[in-house]
Protein backbone atom coordinates (compact mmCIF):
# COMPACT_ATOMS: atom_id res chain seq x y z
CA UNK A 1 0.00 0.00 0.00
CA UNK A 2 2.66 2.19 1.13
CA UNK A 3 4.21 1.75 -2.16
CA UNK A 4 1.16 2.32 -4.46
CA UNK A 5 0.98 6.05 -2.48
CA UNK A 6 4.47 6.87 -2.98
CA UNK A 7 4.31 6.10 -6.48
CA UNK A 8 0.48 8.21 -7.17
CA UNK A 9 2.46 11.20 -5.31
CA UNK A 10 5.56 10.54 -7.73
CA UNK A 11 3.52 10.21 -11.07
CA UNK A 12 1.15 13.57 -9.71
CA UNK A 13 4.77 15.46 -9.83
CA UNK A 14 5.90 13.81 -13.28
CA UNK A 15 2.72 14.46 -14.97
CA UNK A 16 1.16 18.09 -14.63
CA UNK A 17 -2.28 18.98 -14.88
CA UNK A 18 -2.53 21.85 -17.95
CA UNK A 19 -5.30 24.06 -17.71
CA UNK A 20 -6.40 24.25 -21.38
CA UNK A 21 -6.51 27.97 -22.56
CA UNK A 22 -10.14 29.17 -24.11
CA UNK A 23 -10.53 29.62 -27.71
CA UNK A 24 -12.35 32.02 -29.27
CA UNK A 25 -14.63 29.56 -30.92
CA UNK A 26 -15.21 28.11 -26.98
CA UNK A 27 -15.42 31.97 -25.91
CA UNK A 28 -18.37 32.26 -28.49
CA UNK A 29 -20.44 29.13 -27.82
CA UNK A 30 -20.34 30.52 -24.16
CA UNK A 31 -21.59 33.71 -24.58
CA UNK A 32 -24.57 32.05 -26.77
CA UNK A 33 -25.24 29.53 -23.97
CA UNK A 34 -25.14 32.52 -21.99
CA UNK A 35 -27.79 33.78 -24.48
CA UNK A 36 -30.03 30.61 -24.12
CA UNK A 37 -30.17 30.59 -20.68
CA UNK A 38 -31.44 34.44 -20.57
CA UNK A 39 -34.23 33.38 -23.05
CA UNK A 40 -35.19 30.43 -20.89
CA UNK A 41 -35.23 32.98 -17.82
CA UNK A 42 -37.67 35.13 -19.91
CA UNK A 43 -39.78 32.15 -20.95
CA UNK A 44 -40.11 30.91 -17.33
CA UNK A 45 -41.10 34.56 -16.07
CA UNK A 46 -43.98 34.12 -18.97
CA UNK A 47 -45.38 31.06 -17.69
CA UNK A 48 -45.60 32.20 -14.32
CA UNK A 49 -44.08 29.34 -11.97
CA UNK A 50 -41.76 30.66 -9.89
CA UNK A 51 -40.02 27.30 -9.09
CA UNK A 52 -38.86 26.99 -13.29
CA UNK A 53 -38.06 30.99 -12.78
CA UNK A 54 -35.49 30.00 -9.77
CA UNK A 55 -34.30 27.35 -11.48
CA UNK A 56 -33.70 28.84 -15.08
CA UNK A 57 -31.83 32.07 -12.79
CA UNK A 58 -29.82 29.73 -11.26
CA UNK A 59 -28.13 27.67 -14.84
CA UNK A 60 -28.07 31.55 -16.20
CA UNK A 61 -25.85 32.47 -13.14
CA UNK A 62 -24.01 28.88 -13.67
CA UNK A 63 -23.77 29.65 -16.97
CA UNK A 64 -22.46 33.64 -16.55
CA UNK A 65 -19.81 32.04 -13.99
CA UNK A 66 -17.98 29.48 -16.72
CA UNK A 67 -17.44 32.45 -19.07
CA UNK A 68 -15.87 34.63 -16.72
CA UNK A 69 -13.76 31.64 -15.72
CA UNK A 70 -12.60 30.90 -18.97
CA UNK A 71 -11.89 34.51 -19.24
CA UNK A 72 -9.79 34.47 -16.37
CA UNK A 73 -8.04 31.22 -17.85
CA UNK A 74 -7.71 32.79 -21.34
CA UNK A 75 -6.16 36.29 -20.06
CA UNK A 76 -4.05 34.24 -17.30
CA UNK A 77 -0.14 35.59 -17.08
CA UNK A 78 1.67 32.97 -18.25
CA UNK A 79 5.31 32.66 -16.69
CA UNK A 80 8.43 32.78 -19.43
CA UNK A 81 8.36 29.08 -19.64
CA UNK A 82 5.02 27.68 -19.02
CA UNK A 83 4.77 26.80 -22.60
CA UNK A 84 7.45 24.23 -22.28
CA UNK A 85 4.81 21.42 -20.87
CA UNK A 86 2.09 22.62 -22.90
CA UNK A 87 4.09 22.11 -25.97
CA UNK A 88 4.73 18.34 -25.50
CA UNK A 89 1.12 17.65 -24.72
CA UNK A 90 -0.20 19.87 -28.09
CA UNK A 91 2.74 18.95 -30.62
CA UNK A 92 -0.22 20.24 -33.93
CA UNK A 93 -0.28 23.58 -32.56
CA UNK A 94 3.42 23.92 -32.24
CA UNK A 95 4.18 22.51 -36.04
CA UNK A 96 2.56 25.14 -38.28
CA UNK A 97 4.35 24.16 -41.34
CA UNK A 98 7.48 24.79 -42.91
CA UNK A 99 8.44 28.63 -42.04
CA UNK A 100 10.35 31.18 -44.32
CA UNK A 101 10.75 34.61 -44.79
CA UNK A 102 11.78 37.10 -47.29
CA UNK A 103 15.11 37.50 -45.63
CA UNK A 104 18.07 34.37 -43.74
CA UNK A 105 17.33 33.73 -40.36
CA UNK A 106 19.32 35.60 -37.69
CA UNK A 107 20.25 34.58 -33.89
CA UNK A 108 19.08 37.49 -31.85
CA UNK A 109 20.20 38.23 -28.47
CA UNK A 110 18.00 41.07 -26.21
CA UNK A 111 19.22 44.27 -26.36
CA UNK A 112 20.36 43.81 -29.85
CA UNK A 113 18.60 46.54 -32.82
CA UNK A 114 16.86 45.09 -35.82
CA UNK A 115 15.28 46.91 -38.87
CA UNK A 116 11.31 47.30 -39.15
CA UNK A 117 11.22 44.50 -42.08
CA UNK A 118 12.09 41.48 -39.35
CA UNK A 119 9.31 42.60 -36.96
CA UNK A 120 6.05 43.92 -39.29
CA UNK A 121 3.02 43.34 -38.59
CA UNK A 122 2.73 40.27 -40.98
CA UNK A 123 5.29 38.22 -38.35
CA UNK A 124 3.20 39.25 -35.29
CA UNK A 125 2.00 36.46 -33.63
CA UNK A 126 -1.80 37.73 -32.70
CA UNK A 127 -2.61 35.42 -30.05
CA UNK A 128 0.42 34.55 -27.34
CA UNK A 129 -1.86 33.54 -25.00
CA UNK A 130 -2.60 30.56 -27.19
CA UNK A 131 1.03 29.16 -27.26
CA UNK A 132 1.30 29.87 -23.49
CA UNK A 133 3.84 32.72 -24.07
CA UNK A 134 4.22 35.41 -21.08
CA UNK A 135 2.39 38.72 -22.05
CA UNK A 136 4.25 41.35 -24.18
CA UNK A 137 4.50 44.50 -22.52
CA UNK A 138 3.30 48.20 -23.53
CA UNK A 139 4.85 48.88 -27.36
CA UNK A 140 6.32 45.21 -27.22
CA UNK A 141 4.90 42.18 -29.67
CA UNK A 142 6.01 38.64 -29.83
CA UNK A 143 6.86 38.09 -33.50
CA UNK A 144 7.36 34.33 -35.29
CA UNK A 145 11.46 33.93 -36.70
CA UNK A 146 11.82 31.17 -38.31
CA UNK A 147 11.21 28.42 -35.99
CA UNK A 148 11.81 31.30 -32.76
CA UNK A 149 9.70 34.00 -31.33
CA UNK A 150 11.13 37.14 -30.22
CA UNK A 151 9.78 39.92 -28.06
CA UNK A 152 10.38 42.92 -29.63
CA UNK A 153 9.82 46.30 -28.73
CA UNK A 154 8.41 47.43 -31.95
CA UNK A 155 9.05 51.61 -31.33
CA UNK A 156 12.26 51.30 -30.88
CA UNK A 157 12.98 48.02 -32.90
CA UNK A 158 14.95 46.63 -30.07
CA UNK A 159 14.92 42.77 -29.00
CA UNK A 160 13.37 42.19 -25.66
CA UNK A 161 13.43 38.60 -25.04
CA UNK A 162 14.33 35.43 -27.90
CA UNK A 163 12.58 31.66 -27.35
CA UNK A 164 14.40 29.30 -29.25
CA UNK A 165 12.71 26.82 -31.30
CA UNK A 166 9.74 27.18 -30.08
CA UNK A 167 7.69 25.90 -32.81
CA UNK A 168 8.89 22.40 -34.05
Amino acid sequence: MRNLIISALMAATVIPGVATAQSYGELRRDRQEIREERRDVREAQRRGDWRDVREERRELRDARREYREDLRDRDRRWGRNDWQSYRSQNRALYSRGNWRAPFRYNSWRPGVRIAPTYYGQRYWISDPWRYRLPPARANARWIRHYNDVVLVDYRRGIVLDVIRNFYW
